[in-house]
């Protein structure tokens, strides 16, 4: 009954406070006392006992009274970190203050006019220095966050009068866990990480302030909060990044592997390598190189969390960044015997992005990963999230991240020589079963994205196919499964209804047209499987060099399609005949993707950035070798570049429509020549081998053209062209408002933006 009779006494506080119109008075101790004495014992209480609605009319009736409430408990924060919190009574009422402010802040931050607040100088105690209400609030929470006997064990005393003072305390000796620049793993305090998460998510909170601002302003909005908090004045900054960074990286949550271990015993790691990985990603994502303040027209001091992570150099250090991200992003993935026996976590989505942050900050880490197999540890669980999340529409942010990522790994060589290394499943997964290396998983998943994935994934066509193009001229060897996927999607892209019905759908058919004629030109002796399905398949080539361009031809297309009934309106892809015939058996132990749970909420993301904004092309060869493509004109013109023929032509009412020359203007530029001389080559052999020997085995054709040759019968190779990866303000925007809305759906216990007027995106119901 004491706990009710406590909770009942902060209840009466919180509606004393909102329904007095007059203000409180500051030096009333007794009464402000109340919110953050031992009534209240965690956050959830906090939540329930401080209704939304109530703070907003204390925001809007009574601001005099909320800006005394936080005033308060930072100024409480601070003396308990000037006593350096020693007594259990201090660091209870340090969790208090933080509960609180975790509570009121976002109710705060979502009014413009209270940003201010934070920022300006408060009444010195004292001596005559003033400090911003916000500058002090992160000074003491990082202080708290190295308390010896609150949230670190202490090394260096006998008694409570020994006690080290924390406003001199060294925090480097106290970093959280082993790993990068710390060797020592101290022993792990339930308790220690319990009030560590408490104090991150304060943090967190006080970083959100940019999902109160609208798309167009967040990109160049300057959050104070995170520029404070790496910029060189925080003392603490490199041991907090050291273990943010190391608490992440050296978690495993299936520790000593024993069965149903985690249904025994409480994990209070987890929670706190959440929030550590989220307020780790927030502050990478602010980058303050070469910005300008706002206010005083001076360049910004570096964010220090990006300029450590940019600087991290040693193999151990990348070795144990990867393996920890590694472990994590395949702990879903895992198969026991037992049932639900092993700890599932589900952190892949920040995980990523933290992946994504490493290799575009540390192009060393990028190379260290690429160097090895490793890579392949990385792979496996984005196309295992990919494949799996492809109809469910809450997921198309997680799509995105996992395609962008490879993406910016298929711009090095390493990534597509990698992919050559035989694939074993462990994992089951709702795909074709095949015999092959890492890039036929790569093909297979891609192929089933494309043609059973979610209609909004439509935009990420062209990302899926750069990647094939950018790995092509280092495949050794495709199987037949894989092959058959190839030429079923460029059957289906290359129909003339599809080829019409959209600007630039013929960029898929041009995309697999140059992953064609890479593999042919650089890595015919091994893919015997591709030219048999290219022999087979020979007459989609036929088609596409005699693609109707006459404007009747067009809209004869066009007119039959509507017929059939086309119900996408033009936009879906063809389901051809030799996707239907072909009726696979998938992987033993998958199940089918499943769309979104009804409900389900789901943060929206701003358009997918095109292409062509997202990559630059570059020659894999030496300049020198930039000869003329052997296809008749020059290399760096073959390639079809996605601003070109997009003129097509429109009607008065504004709709797009194709016309003759808009198809002329393309199609001349189709590369076909390689293919169709490979094709002139090798037909009348194979088939005159079938009637010579009367074969109808498809694998004595292999066996010939396994080796067979083609030397010296092709047109002179091309240079090939990688699309590299740009950094670019539409990516940088979409990962802000992915990352956040991750970090919205993700904290629901306790909900700390629930119910408040977000901008940077729409939370909806599936």
């Amino acid at each position: 009954m004491g706990n009710a009779d406590t909770k009942l006494n902060f209840r009466k506080a919180v509606v004393q406070l909102t329904s007095k119109s007059q203000p409180i008075d500051a030096a009333d101790e007794g009464f402000w006392d109340q919110f953050w004495s031992e009534s209240v014992t965690n956050v959830q209480d906090v939540f329930a006992l401080v209704p939304g609605a109530e703070i907003r009319a204390l925001r809007e009736e009574s601001p005099n009274n909320l800006a005394t409430l936080v005033y308060k408990a930072v100024e409480k924060l601070v003396k308990i970190v000037d006593s350096s919190c020693r007594t259990q009574r201090e660091q209870q009422t340090a969790l208090n203050c933080a509960r609180l402010l975790t509570r009121l802040l976002p109710h705060m931050l979502e009014e413009p006019e209270w940003h201010g607040f934070f920022w300006s100088q408060l009444p010195a105690s004292g001596e005559n220095e003033s400090i911003p209400l916000a500058q002090s609030l992160i000074n003491a929470i990082c202080d708290l966050l190295f308390c010896p006997d609150f949230t670190v064990v202490s090394t260096k005393r006998v008694g409570p009068e020994r006690a080290e003072e924390l406003s001199s305390l060294d925090s480097c000796e106290y970093i959280w866990a082993g790993g990068v620049g710390f060797a020592r793993s101290p022993p792990r305090t339930a308790q220690h990480e319990a009030a560590r998460a408490e104090l991150l998510r304060l943090l967190l909170t006080c970083f959100s302030e940019t999902i109160y601002k609208p798309a167009n302003q967040a990109a160049a909005h300057h959050n104070k909060w995170i520029a404070y908090l790496t910029s060189p004045e925080n003392r603490h900054a490199l041991p907090l990044f050291t273990s943010l960074l190391n608490t992440v990286c050296s978690y495993d949550p299936v520790g000593l592997g024993l069965p149903y271990n985690h249904l025994l015993f409480a994990d209070t790691l987890e929670p706190l390598v959440e929030v550590a990985l989220q307020v780790l990603i927030v502050t990478l994502d602010h980058d303050t190189s070469n910005v300008v303040n706002e206010d005083s027209d001076e360049r910004l001091p570096d964010n220090l969390f990006i300029n450590y992570l940019s600087r991290i150099h040693r193999d151990e250090d990348f070795q144990f960044a990867l393996r920890g991200v590694t472990r994590l992003l395949n702990n879903p993935l895992q198969q026991t015997y037992l049932p639900n026996s092993n700890k599932k976590v589900a952190l892949h989505q920040e995980l990523l992005v933290l992946f994504w942050k490493m290799c575009d900050y540390n192009k060393k880490f990028m190379y260290y990963v690429l160097k090895s197999s490793d890579v392949l540890e990385v792979l496996v669980p984005i196309l295992y999230h990919l494949n799996d999340s492809r109809a469910d529409q809450s997921r198309v942010g997680l799509m995105h991240i996992g395609v962008f990522i490879l993406l910016l790994l298929s711009g090095e060589r390493n990534f597509g020589v990698r992919l050559n290394k035989p694939y074993t499943a462990t994992v089951p997964m709702d795909i074709p079963v095949f015999t092959g290396t890492h890039a036929d998983l790569l093909v297979v998943v891609f192929h089933k994205i494309i043609t059973t994935g979610h209609q909004r994934l439509q935009p990420l066509f062209d990302c899926l196919l750069t990647i094939l193009v950018n790995v092509s001229p280092y495949l050794k060897t495709l199987s037949m499964v894989s092959s058959s996927k190839l030429l079923h999607l460029l059957e289906a892209f290359s129909t003339p209804w599809f080829l019409f019905s959209r600007p630039h759908h013929h960029h898929l058919v041009f995309f697999l047209l140059e992953m064609f004629n890479n593999m042919i030109q650089y890595q015919f002796d091994g893919n015997s499987n591709l030219v048999y399905t290219i022999i087979r398949k020979r007459s989609v080539f036929h088609s596409l060099a005699n693609l109707p361009h006459e404007h009747a031809a067009i809209a004869r297309s066009l007119a039959a399609a509507k017929a059939r009934g086309s119900t996408a309106g033009h936009k879906a892809l063809p389901r051809t005949r030799s996707a239907e015939s072909v009726s696979e058996a998938a992987m033993e132990g998958s199940r089918p993707a499943q769309p979104a749970e009804p409900g389900t909420l789901n943060a929206t993301l701003p358009d997918t950035p095109a292409i062509a904004t997202m990559t630059e092309r570059e020659s894999a060869h030496p300049p020198l070798t930039r000869r003329s493509g052997g296809d008749g004109e020059d290399a760096h013109t073959t390639k079809e570049s996605p601003c070109e023929s997009e003129a097509g032509a429109g009607e008065g009412d504004g709709e797009w429509r194709p016309t003759g020359e808009w198809v002329s203007s393309w199609r001349t530029r189709l590369p076909l020549q390689t293919i169709m001389r490979l094709l002139q080559v090798l037909v009348p052999q194979v088939e005159k081998i079938c009637i010579d020997k009367g074969l109808t085995d498809e694998s004595e054709i292999l066996r010939f053209l396994q080796h067979g040759t083609l030397v010296g019968l092709l047109p002179v190779p091309h240079p090939i062209l990688i699309r590299k990866y740009q950094a670019n303000a539409g990516t940088a925007a979409w990962f802000r408002t992915y990352m956040w809305g991750v970090i919205y759906i993700r904290n629901v216990d306790p909900p700390i933006w629930y119910d408040t007027d977000v901008k940077l995106f729409e939370i909806q119901r599936v």
